[in-house]
């Protein structure tokens, strides 16, 4: 059966959009015979009908081409006194039969309440290199986004190591450090700070003093924008909120690169990667998890699963309710940031350093067995 589908990108950009576009189109064109239309910049294009036509031939290209093709913006129709009502009929002068959105949790919960509030035929796709997204194992962009944030950190290895310096790295990681976790262990860092383990600053600085007296003298910190410090051991930031009432971060590693000159007298240098980490060219992961998403999606759709998204469970990737994602944020796992972090840099806790591991009588590790 053929049908009318229309596909929007919302929220931050992300390395892999145009993967997921261009997977919807091709199997939804070929396969199945669709009619393929974008709405561009997000929800506003829905609101306002700003579409282009999409097909085969004119995404040729853009499988490894980073940012959206359609456009994308923050903000919904809820924003809108009269939002609802012009999306309901869009869709319906529009004629379209099922609507792919392509967003993170702001606009996967978007989407599931239109769902349930008017009925729309809504199949969403998890986006965004913070990697937390509750429902999937992993979002596209998130590999991509650790691949850059490691790249610069090797850069910094050298010269930090030439100058003798401490030098923080902050990475993108709002209310969860997968990006700082992952590029920590990947890139050798000597500490990671992330938003779900408020940090000592204190134990930060003794670390460095530490490797300082043993001779190492160059060290990376990764913090993410989101990690605050524990209450009590340094000055926290002023908040400044945004239009849609969230917390602008960015500037933390600042912060902590003075603290840290200022307390051990080591020079200490801050990197902040910001926006660089979305932009560019997506990584071979990304572009086939990307395409595999937008392949299930459009599966999806014609498998009328609405107010469902497309998910990766271990290899799989299949479908799930909108609702498992609504008002939820996937934090870092405790066993990589506590245990594999430990083992390579440090983590830390509200108490301070994080202590190794327990040993067992043959003094290994200990490590969870599968049941």
């Amino acid at each position: 059966m053929h049908v009318r589908v229309g596909i929007l990108t919302g929220g931050g950009d992300c390395p892999g959009l145009n993967a997921v576009i261009r997977a919807v189109v091709r199997k939804g064109e070929l396969v199945y015979g669709d009619q393929l239309v974008g709405f561009l910049d997000a929800w506003d294009g829905v609101m306002e009908r700003r579409t282009i036509p999409l097909d085969v031939s004119s995404l040729r290209g853009m499988l490894p081409r980073g940012g959206t093709l359609l456009g994308t913006r923050r903000g919904s129709p809820y924003d809108h006194v009269d939002g609802l009502q012009r999306v309901q009929a869009t869709f319906t002068d529009m004629g379209l039969d099922a609507l792919v959105v392509i967003g993170g949790n702001g606009s996967l919960s978007v989407a599931c309440k239109l769902h349930q509030e008017l009925g729309l035929p809504i199949v969403g796709v998890p986006k965004t290199i913070d990697n937390d997204v509750v429902g999937t194992d992993m979002t596209f962009g998130f590999n991509t986004a650790v691949q850059i944030a490691t790249d610069a950190i090797d850069r910094l290895h050298t010269t930090a190591e030439s100058h003798d310096r401490v030098m923080v790295v902050e990475v993108m990681g709002r209310h969860s450090g997968w990006i700082a976790t992952y590029a920590g262990i990947a890139g050798g860092a000597t500490a990671i700070l992330i938003p779900e383990e408020p940090f000592d600053i204190g134990a930060v600085c003794e670390l460095l003093r530490s490797r300082h007296e043993r001779g190492r003298y160059a060290s990376i910190v990764v913090v993410a924008e989101g990690a605050e410090p524990k209450e009590g051991t340094m000055q926290s930031r002023d908040k400044v909120y945004d239009q849609f009432g969230h917390v602008r971060l960015g500037g933390i590693a600042e912060t902590i690169a003075n603290v840290i000159e200022e307390r051990t007298g080591f020079e200490t240098r801050m990197v902040l990667l910001g926006h660089i980490q979305r932009g560019g060219t997506p990584t071979a992961f990304d572009r086939v998890l990307s395409t595999r998403y937008g392949v299930a999606a459009i599966d999806a759709v014609h498998a009328k699963s609405w107010g469902d998204m497309v998910v990766l469970r271990g290899d799989e990737v299949l479908t799930a309710p909108l609702t498992e994602t609504v008002g939820k944020t996937r934090p870092v796992d405790p066993h990589l940031y506590h245990e594999v972090a430990e083992a390579f840099s440090r983590s830390f806790s509200g108490d301070g350093l994080l202590r190794p591991l327990r040993l067992n009588g043959s003094g290994d590790r200990r490590v969870r067995r599968l049941r």
